[in-house]
């Protein structure tokens, strides 16, 4: 600030002056969600403004229905549970095929695995999907919590913790590109995260007292299925706002590095006051580069568009012809059921009519002379109604590609053998193939985000606690240095291609033709624990499988080893296998790179010469016998 000559009132005047060009550049965008939210919620007699506010559609007539038939609700219902169903599970690929490699890879691996069960990836990728299915896109944001993790002591009394990866959903209301017409995050030079915090939230982490703001909106959490968030001033659904006396709007800019700022820039200005100004933080791109903290999911890309666009949009003109059509099917219907009299001037007590109508044994006083009233024929309701209907709702599946079998569970009459019923599925699925991929997409690259900033921060040694292979639970220590990779790959297939009764099928199928049997025509050991293990019986592996228990217990001992702790070998181990192990262990130089580690390789080399005497010694017993 001081080479640029610059105040940081001016700083944060330009932070502000920054924001509100890019929330007027992104109005429309944000009067399309706010649509797609009331339509969801069933608010559907609104429209949008020539000012870009959502506004509600009066009545035409007093007697107008007005009921919403909510088929919109139902789709992205459906959709949410199709793609809940997307949880790919993830490794990390090693660089090469040496041995290092490999375990750098699997303990990468098992941090991501340790790091997504702790923070709840699947409730985070949930409540991500549903906000990019209302609105089109959502927006992860992968920081650093200085607050997040163990407690490992304090300081004046107040706890000091080593630090964890934090996961934020953010609503696409709380972002601003810089520039509209990129495809993704990585393409931006900068982005601004503004939303509401509260104040006293602001003064623990900034250190700064900030005056609330009047008229910041907020997104009611029962409105919305349970994600709430808190949002800059006017951003709010109109079907959920609500308002905050004691939050203040809290705008974040991060800038990319540049000629100007080459580690970047990371700014945060409350109510006109500069809270933060300083690098931007995070070496979570490519290669160690300062990167944005944000991982962007859409539920279809929109051609040259920052934002992507979402299923409602496109159904939004078929519900409301849908709510039209029934709604003048009903007022029909009650003109027939209510009837419409017709009376001559004069002739009766028109007012009383009107009050009371035609009920059962009213008398009817007419002036003598003139015409009784009678009831009008208003014929019957004309079939078009029906025809377009059925037409509507045929429509919403070719629009929305939700089908009567996912959205009713119920079966086309045309489809009458199960392969038939069978093929419509898969047609399903296919059309949701789009949205489902990009959900992969952003999950990779998430957990690419968790490991990198692992490998910035986490410069002490920590312990995680994973599930293990055969479920048991195991405990592992690592520092940054032994993630040397971050190459996340997919071990599944897509979710939806794929079910878990289709590969059961194909292995009953590999079984049958015996294409998993050895020579002599049955399985081995390994391969029928690997087939009950898919078929959904992985705990009976345990009962089986001793070699892989050793495998198991020689990499704990290498890891106690490397930790400096005592080990001792066990007469009921495979001596072989764990002299084969722990050499492969000590002859890589990378496990013992830190301070100790040559006291530790002289332990685990101690270790090995205890398991050969013990192989000496039984050797010797059974030449004696």
């Amino acid at each position: 600030m001081e080479n640029e000559n610059i105040t940081s009132e001016e700083l944060a005047a330009d932070v502000v002056a920054d924001y509100e060009r890019r929330r007027a550049a992104r109005r429309r965008f944000e009067a399309q969600w706010r649509l797609n939210m009331n339509f969801v919620l069933g608010n559907q007699f609104c429209s949008i403004g020539p000012s870009a506010e959502v506004t509600e559609d009066e009545k035409d007539y007093f007697w107008q229905e007005r009921e919403v038939f909510n088929h919109i609700a139902s789709v992205v219902d459906t959709r949410l549970a199709k793609l809940g169903r997307v949880r790919p599970v993830m490794s990390v690929r090693p660089a090469s095929g040496d041995d290092c490699d490999i375990k750098t890879a699997q303990a990468a691996s098992k941090i991501l695995k340790s790091a997504q069960n702790s923070h709840d990836f699947d409730s985070v990728l949930s409540d991500g999907t549903m906000w990019s299915e209302i609105t089109g896109s959502v927006f992860y944001k992968i920081a650093w919590d200085d607050d997040g993790g163990a407690v490992v002591g304090s300081i004046d009394g107040r706890p000091v913790h080593e630090g964890d990866v934090k996961i934020e959903v953010c609503p696409p209301y709380e972002i601003y590109p810089d520039d509209l017409t990129r495809q993704d995050v990585k393409d931006l030079r900068s982005i601004i995260h503004a939303r509401a915090v509260p104040t006293d939230e602001i003064e623990r982490v900034y250190g700064v007292r900030v005056e609330s703001e009047t008229g910041l909106d907020v997104i009611e959490p029962s409105l919305v299925g349970g994600v709430g968030g808190l949002f800059g001033s006017g951003v709010a659904p109109a079907a959920s706002r609500g308002e905050r006396s004691d939050c203040a709007l809290v705008i974040e800019r991060y800038d990319m590095p540049s000629e100007k700022h080459p580690l970047g820039a990371h700014t945060v200005v409350s109510n006109g006051k500069l809270l933060y100004c300083g690098e931007l933080p995070y070496e979570s791109g490519e290669g160690g580069a300062r990167a944005l903290p944000f991982v962007k999911q859409d539920s279809m890309r929109r051609a040259g568009c920052f934002f992507g666009t979402s299923m409602v949009e496109r159904t939004i003109p078929l519900q409301r012809a849908y709510n039209a059509v029934k709604n003048r099917k009903h007022e029909f219907l009650n003109r027939i059921a209510m009837g419409v009299l017709t009376v001559e001037d004069g002739s009766v007590d028109v007012d009383d009519l009107a009050d009371e109508g035609l009920s059962p044994g009213k008398i009817i006083v007419y002036r003598q002379g003139s015409q009784p009233p009678r009831l009008m024929n208003c014929g019957d309701v004309p079939s078009d109604f029906a025809v377009e209907e059925e037409r509507l709702l045929n429509e919403f599946i070719s629009v929305s590609g939700v089908s009567e079998i996912m959205r009713s569970s119920s079966v086309p009459s045309g489809a009458t053998s199960g392969v038939a019923l069978q093929l419509l599925i898969e047609q399903d699925d296919t059309r949701l193939s789009v949205s489902a991929e990009l959900v992969r997409k952003a999950a990779r690259e998430i957990a690419r985000k968790i490991l990198r900033l692992y490998r910035q921060f986490a410069t002490r040694p920590r312990l995680i606690r994973f599930v293990g292979e055969n479920g048991d639970v195991e405990l592992m220590s690592f520092v940054s240095s032994d993630i040397s990779c971050d190459d996340v790959v997919f071990d599944t297939e897509n979710e939806l291609s794929e079910t878990l009764a289709m590969r059961q099928n194909t292995i009953f199928e590999l079984l049958s033709r015996g294409l998993l049997s050895g020579e002599d025509g049955r399985l081995d050991e390994e391969t029928k624990y690997k087939v009950l293990d898919t078929l959904g019986y992985g705990g009976w592996e345990s009962k089986g499988d001793a070699r892989k228990v050793h495998v198991r217990r020689a990499e704990k001992e290498n890891m106690t080893a490397k930790a400096c702790g005592e080990i001792e070998p066990s007469e009921l181990d495979d001596h072989e296998l764990h002299i084969a192990r722990h050499t492969s262990f000590a002859l890589t130089d990378s496990n013992f790179g830190h301070r100790r580690g040559k006291e530790a390789r002289e332990r685990l080399i101690e270790h090995i010469r205890r398991h050969k005497a013990l192989i000496e010694q039984k050797e010797g017993a059974v030449h004696e016998t």
